[in-house]
């Protein structure tokens, strides 16, 4: 078998997971806590059925639209439903009937509890979020496939429904989750899968994905064992470029926020294990000087983020709006005091900031050339009860 043959893979992933939603396969998953407050309410079949290494569901918001990519048996939507609660939304997609099935057996039960937030389950690849197979398959059952010209409608019909009824929208999405599956997307597909994460999340949105990866290169031969695929070890993502991934899809803020000290599997010498990574959206758009600037606080004595600024410690670090408001939210406001300007910059008055300069911003520059106030005396400050000195 070529390593990187679309209907192997494909083929072997869903002969196996098939057979994983009928009886449990222990070979699928790596052990994993789950909140036990949220499994109480859940029936033993999806708990039995589940295959995961991770728990990204640990990131949901209340009020969270979140999307479960390979939902499988839907334990995670389960969970995500209930922290999300009755203003949020729980998406499921797989491409797995068995999988799909089972998730839906018990969806108008658990849909009854007050308090969940609303769960729907969706046929699609995790890798192509525009096709909707749902309608697709509905299609063809009134209109099979018999000819070429057949054929050559239904792909126009792919394509349309791609653009006109995409199964996931652009920027509805705020929260993505993933329990050890974009391991199981062939290689070829792996670029287009995290463009379209990125593509579904709203601006500052984030992807929480909990996924197997490796310590080295996966030799050919343990690649083209469509049995080792999938197990979740030969399309294992090399650790390193897992995390380049998101960045050149275009996220930023990227955390490894979780990573198994003990490989789950050891293959020829190589390590796979459990890594969590963290994820946002939101470094798009022009970039616009309105005379702010950021002191990073420490620990290191200086940093590089996503977009090549340095920060310093301690010092203070021109930088455009749209790196401003990134920096004072999650992830990184835990570790930067924002210095705004005296006296706002209008939007109309903003002009171009070169974002790949390294450079302070003076005291000056943030209060203005003609600023000379002088303070009255500290009086009473100091005196006793006083809260200055």
């Amino acid at each position: 078998m070529a390593p990187d043959s679309h209907h192997d893979v494909e083929a072997a992933v869903r002969k196996r997971y098939s057979q994983g939603a009928q009886a449990r396969e222990a070979a699928l998953c790596c052990p994993v806590d789950y909140d036990p407050q949220y499994l109480k309410v859940l029936p033993k079949e999806i708990l039995e059925r589940d295959y995961g290494c991770g728990d990204p569901s640990r990131f949901v918001r209340e009020g969270d639209t979140v999307l479960d990519l390979g939902s499988g048996g839907g334990k995670i939507c389960y969970i995500a439903a209930q922290i999300a609660g009755p203003k949020g939304r729980v998406i499921g997609v797989d491409m797995n009937d068995e999988m799909l099935a089972l998730a839906n057996k018990y969806r108008d039960e658990l849909a009854r509890r007050p308090g969940w937030a609303p769960v729907e389950f969706r046929k699609g690849k995790i890798q192509d979020l525009r096709l909707d197979y749902g309608k697709l398959e509905n299609h063809l059952r009134e209109h099979p496939v018999e000819n070429a010209n057949d054929f050559l409608h239904l792909e126009g019909l792919c394509e349309a429904l791609r653009r006109k009824e995409p199964m996931v929208p652009d920027g509805s999405v705020d929260l993505i989750l993933s329990n050890c599956v974009l391991n199981l997307v062939r290689d070829g597909d792996k670029r287009q899968l995290f463009a379209e994460m990125h593509r579904v999340l709203k601006r500052g949105g984030r992807a929480a994905i909990s996924d197997i990866v490796s310590d080295e290169d996966v030799p050919e031969h343990l690649r083209a064992d469509p049995e080792l695929w999938s197990g979740c070890i030969s399309g294992a993502f090399r650790e390193d470029r897992f995390l380049r991934a998101f960045e050149e899809a275009g996220f930023y803020g990227i955390e490894l926020a979780k990573r198994d000290e003990k490989p789950w599997r050891v293959v020829e010498g190589i390590e796979f294990r459990s890594v969590t990574v963290l994820a946002w959206k939101g470094r798009e758009g022009p970039c616009l000087d309105h005379k702010e600037a950021v002191i990073y606080t420490g620990p290191w004595r200086e940093v590089r983020d996503d977009d090549g600024h340095v920060l310093r410690r301690g010092e203070r670090m021109a930088v455009c709006r749209k790196t401003y408001e990134l920096y004072t939210r999650e992830p990184y406001a835990q570790d930067i005091v924002p210095v705004p300007p005296r006296e706002p910059v209008e939007p109309k008055d903003a002009k171009p900031f070169d974002c790949l300069r390294d450079a302070n911003r003076t005291p000056r520059e943030t209060k203005g050339a003609g600023y000379h106030e002088t303070t009255p005396s500290a009086g009473d400050c100091c005196s006793p009860g006083g809260s200055c000195c």
